[in-house]
């Protein structure tokens, strides 16, 4: 049975691979005030652009813009310095922090497409700790949605791709995730028009528990009520 049409809630994993912006904390408003200047900056239509710049790295969506006369290594550092900088509205999605905090810690990993220092400085102002393993933009060579992300990520569990749940909540990232060979679990917290996916949907995790069993393994579970 394929990733996309079985579903996550009646299988156990032995990792968990959690996105980070829109996946286990809301930045939405901090991001695209900071992108949202840096587009009209540069003459973009700022309305069409905005979309294409959640779940990649930053060096990525400037990269694949092709401007003329423009560094993608330094507007993305320019960037990185401009989003540590505004952290207003910073907050963990609904039963985040509780679900992380229930995980044993070797057996999860953040896999984000932001920076260290960018990803340390949100989740701070979420009040989530920086998990033991995380994988961030400086990691991989080529990001989302490419699979090099979440095939580390496995890596840093002592894991395959294939034994573990990714968390996403964007295109870039749920392809990331498949190419890799994961099953996907979608969170549609932040999402401002739905999105088309044959993988299991959560809107947060308010009504959801990590269970883990005898030997370790892990599996989301519906609360009841």
């Amino acid at each position: 049975m394929s990733a996309a049409s079985s579903s996550a809630f009646n299988k156990n994993y032995s990792g968990f691979l959690f996105d980070m912006d829109g996946t286990i904390i809301n930045s939405i408003a901090a991001a695209e005030r900071v992108w949202g200047d840096w587009a009209r900056g540069k003459g973009l239509d700022v309305e069409k652009f905005m979309p294409t710049m959640h779940g990649a790295r930053g060096i990525d969506t400037i990269r694949n813009l092709n401007l003329p006369g423009v560094d993608p290594v330094a507007e993305a550092a320019w960037i990185m310095e401009a989003e540590i900088a505004d952290l207003e509205g910073v907050v963990p999605l609904p039963g985040a922090i509780e679900f992380l905090a229930s995980l044993p810690p070797e057996r999860w990993a953040i896999v984000t497409s932001s920076p260290l220092r960018l990803a340390q400085a949100r989740l701070a102002a979420a009040g989530i700790p920086v998990p033991r393993f995380i994988v961030t933009a400086e990691d991989v060579r080529i990001g989302k949605p490419d699979p090099q992300c979440y095939i580390l990520g496995a890596e840093r569990l002592g894991l395959r791709p294939s034994d573990c749940l990714v968390f996403e909540d964007v295109m870039a990232g749920i392809r990331a995730g498949e190419a890799a060979g994961a099953d996907i679990m979608v969170i549609t917290a932040t999402h401002s028009h739905p999105l088309e996916t044959g993988h299991s949907t959560l809107p947060n995790y308010e009504r959801v528990q990590a269970h883990v069993d005898g030997h370790g393994h892990l599996s989301v579970v519906r609360s009841i009520g």
